[in-house]
């Protein structure tokens, strides 16, 4: 097992020093003078002042120079200061978005996971009956329609019709958890439909295999009742995809909430990464790239130590 641990620290890292270095390179290869976005275009520039900027931001080191130094300093915490809103710490921008976008994330898998193991144990228990068929339909529906198109929808319904729930003003968890949640439950939801329909299909998919075991025939042979059978025999083993998938999304929710982010007026990493792509703010591009990137690497790690837990068989072997 330790070596097995060490192993994936090992990939780990490895992995989020490639990401890192592409990152610094796709970001040095945005058109455009990084000067621009600090002094403006229209602006009459003092040579000497911009050249002091240049030096003090080390703008003209060759690349590999200023992407070791952005390294070194991004290893002890340091992502740098915002080229565009002078004084604004790049790891203070980031802690204070990363609660409203992984509040929406956290929600969203919550959302899904809640509607998808229904519909998935039943449309694997009921295989071929108007169950299934009824589930697979409403779950392809669900897997066409994009988020923004039933963020659209729910505001329309909830905010416009009904009055129910807000469809912007994003109150945080200080301003009361109620407040936040009647923000918070429409965006999660249209961000849950999507992953509501892939987690569905895992789960029947991975269920119909597992009912198909002999270990599970012979529990049946027994006289075991089928809601113990799929509770404790099937369940866990037919997890490990939607677990691998959870921890996949999740990962990706958080760099992936842009349109809803926008479409909702939520405060959130998406929205700010769009901004600073648009202002070319690249230490705030980078250090939001980077942080993703850990996130997501770090939590895909932990999902493949998890498969040990969830199924017996991998932990043996």
């Amino acid at each position: 097992m330790a070596k097995v641990l060490i192993w994936r620290l090992a990939r780990m890292v490895a992995t989020l020093f490639v990401v890192t270095f592409l990152t610094f390179s796709m970001t040095a290869l945005l058109p455009g003078d990084p000067i621009n976005a600090i002094l403006g275009t229209d602006s009459v520039r003092d040579p000497a002042v911009e050249q002091r900027i240049r030096d003090d931001l080390g703008l003209d080191d060759p690349f590999l120079v200023r992407y070791v130094n952005w390294l070194g300093d991004a290893m002890q915490g340091d992502l740098g200061e915002s080229y565009i809103n002078a004084g604004q710490d790049v790891a203070q921008t980031i802690q204070d978005r990363v609660p409203v976008t992984a509040q929406l994330a956290v929600m969203a898998i919550g959302i899904a996971l809640i509607a998808a193991l229904p519909l998935g144990i039943l449309g694997a228990y009921r295989e071929g009956k108007w169950q299934d068929t009824s589930s697979s339909a409403f779950v392809q529906v669900a897997l066409s329609v994009p988020n923004f198109v039933v963020g659209i929808f729910l505001i329309w319904l909830f905010s416009v019709q009904l009055g129910w729930l807000p469809a912007s003003n994003w109150r945080r968890f200080s301003d009361g958890i109620w407040g936040n949640m009647k923000t918070a439950i429409l965006p999660a939801t249209a961000l849950a439909a999507n992953q509501m329909a892939i987690f569905s299909r895992l789960v029947r998919s991975d269920m119909i295999a597992t009912l198909r075991e002999n270990y599970v025939l012979s529990a049946k042979a027994k006289g075991l009742s089928d809601g113990y059978i799929l509770r404790r025999h099937a369940l866990r083993p037919s997890s490990l995809s939607v677990a691998t998938v959870v921890g996949i999304n999740f990962g990706a929710l958080l760099g992936g909430t842009v349109v809803i982010e926008t479409l909702f007026a939520i405060p959130g990493l998406g929205f700010r990464l769009i901004n600073a792509i648009n202002q070319r703010d690249i230490l705030v591009i980078q250090g939001i790239v980077v942080f993703v990137a850990v996130v997501y690497v770090v939590i895909n790690t932990l999902v493949d130590l998890l498969y040990s837990v969830l199924d017996p068989r991998i932990r043996r072997s």
